[in-house]
């Protein structure tokens, strides 16, 4: 397989780089450098040129810690630097925020089985009630603009828990709201509430993990994220069924005290800066007691709108888009409009509709084993042959089995759907959007883990600016979805996901693969180069 343009970049020999005060950590080098991230805003991120610009005893901590100084980035000299953590302490946290991102899309989803039962308990038309999901979608794509520069002052920590506390208020207020109009409310203040680590998730893990693991934990975030759609329904279906709808909040708002208690003693602060400050106090302290502001750089206006600013980097603009097209039929359209297909073709009940979603969750996990782990794997490989770290679009080649498997599963869920007989149920169509959802998982944590792995030091902005564009893109879908299946039919809109797919799915992934590095070097870092590396033209 030939080298890039990229990789022999990558693999010209570093210039020595000088120590910084604070902790001997190398300055980040320019390639790294965003042209859209608020200039007063201090790095967190450290790219290893060298390690010899180290002390000696920053090295000696390294390899007393980690057992190598080859780490991708350079951790600091401190056991509060996340990076520094132990294996079981970043895995628990990872667990604690992935849950939480999963109770956002968790949470809006959960309604779903119990859309009738609500439509005669609120006396409001079918299509009124899907509007409490819609709601939720579109406010989940806009808050994190909100929350994203909040976490980086004052810490990922403290945003976390007061999500926690006020998430669980609003799931109450939506178990005793007397009408629809006090529900909308009340599920509006949840899903703004509950949004953070959904979109920030992605910084959590840069912050975290090496960046030769990054796929296979950032997996566990995007898996968590994607099987909150279909998981939600699948369980509640046994609430409604059972107990009544408003039971579906109780669990939420119980499920949502759990998970501050937990967070509350193991959850500990991942936003370190390490440079530009000087860090007070003890480890446990920077840790776990640290609410006052972390980042002393003041908060301008700019920075709640600039993740939308992202939308000129093409490394992150093409893969965003090529997510949320996918997304939108494998996850939203299979969600959404599952129980009304199979509840007018089968009459089946809230339970019934919620054991369908096993399809989904079942190839979303198998999905996330080729997207995550085996991402890493061929990432490192990679890295192997060629004696140094491969350009990030060599990643790519996996997405493309994606695609196919989301192309497929959508095909047979349609078709299957529509050639059932009425009142007669066969498993075909949920292997279908098993299917979907395996190939819906391997796009998802691919890409991400590309557009991160271009722009490290942009991953909280690249994690609200890719949910951005997939929640509104999926808000919008349910408008056009029944539509479509009036006047196309089920089984021909299996061609219309098809040629959408292929069109701003797999098409936009191919010309980022093949002209990523190009994109990289005609933005906003070509200004400045690190000195004595040379400039591949490609």
């Amino acid at each position: 397989m030939t080298t890039s343009a990229d990789e022999k970049e990558l693999g010209q020999a570093p210039t020595k780089l000088t120590s910084n005060g604070n902790n001997g950590s190398p300055k980040p080098s320019a390639e790294h450098r965003e042209g859209v991230e608020p200039k007063g805003e201090r790095d967190a991120y450290v790219h290893p040129e060298t390690t010899d610009a180290l002390s000696p005893e920053h090295r000696e901590y390294l390899l007393q810690r980690h057992g190598t100084l080859e780490l991708d980035p350079i951790p600091g000299m401190g056991d509060a630097d996340p990076y520094n953590w132990t294996s079981s302490k970043k895995t628990i946290n990872l667990i604690l925020v992935a849950f939480h991102a999963c109770m956002s899309t968790f949470i809006a989803a959960s309604i779903i089985p119990a859309y009738q039962t609500m439509a005669k308990d609120l006396g409001r038309p079918l299509q009124d009630i899907t509007y409490l999901t819609s709601l939720q979608i579109a406010i989940l794509g806009v808050a994190p603009l909100i929350w994203k520069p909040i976490s980086h002052r004052y810490g990922r920590r403290p945003v976390f828990l007061l999500s926690l506390i006020c998430a669980l208020v609003g799931n109450i207020g939506c178990a005793k709201s007397p009408d629809y109009n006090s529900m909308s409310v009340c599920r509006a203040i949840v899903a703004f509430f509950i949004s953070p680590p959904a979109a920030i998730g992605s910084a959590v893990v840069t912050e975290t993990f090496f960046k030769k693991e990054r796929a296979r934990y950032m997996g566990i975030w995007t898996l968590l994220v994607t099987i909150g759609v279909p998981l939600s329904p699948f369980i509640f279906g046994f609430v409604a069924e059972r107990v009544g709808y408003r039971w579906i909040y109780w669990v939420l708002a119980i499920t949502n005290g759990v998970q501050f208690i937990l967070y509350l003693f193991f959850g500990p602060e991942t936003r370190y800066i390490r440079t530009g400050v000087t860090h007070h106090g003890s480890d446990f302290k920077q840790e776990y007691l640290q609410f006052s502001r972390i980042d002393p750089s003041p908060i301008t206006a700019y920075e709640f709108i600039q993740p939308l600013f992202l939308s000129s980097k093409l490394c992150i603009l093409l893969p965003a888009i090529a997510y949320a097209m996918t997304f939108l039929f494998c996850s939203v359209l299979v969600t959404v409009e599952l129980p009304q297909l199979f509840g007018e073709k089968f009459h089946f009940n809230e339970q019934q509709l919620g054991l369908q979603f096993l399809g989904i969750i079942i190839g979303s996990v198998i999905g996330e084993q080729l997207g995550g782990i085996l991402s890493d794997t061929w990432m490192n490989r990679r890295a192997k042959k060629i004696g140094r770290a491969p350009a990030p679009e060599f990643r790519l080649w996996l997405s493309y089995s994606g695609f196919g498997l989301a192309i497929i599963g959508m095909v047979v869920f349609l078709v299957r759907t529509a050639q059932a007989p009425d009142l007669h149920w066969n498993i075909t169509p949920v292997v279908g959007i098993a299917f979907a959802g395996a190939g819906n998982q391997i796009i998802t944590t691919v890409l991400i883990t590309y557009a991160v792995d271009c722009h490290p030091k942009e991953s909280a902005s690249i994690g609200v600016f890719i949910t951005f564009v997939r929640q509104i893109w999926g808000f919008i879908g349910p408008f056009w979805f029944p539509a479509m299946f009036e006047h196309a039919g089920v089984a021909a809109s299996a061609g219309v996901a098809t040629a959408l797919i292929v069109g701003v799915g797999i098409f936009p992934t191919i010309l980022v693969h093949w002209r990523g590095p190009s994109f990289r070097k005609t933005g906003h870092e070509e200004d400045i180069l690190p000195q004595g590396r040379e400039t591949s033209k490609v």
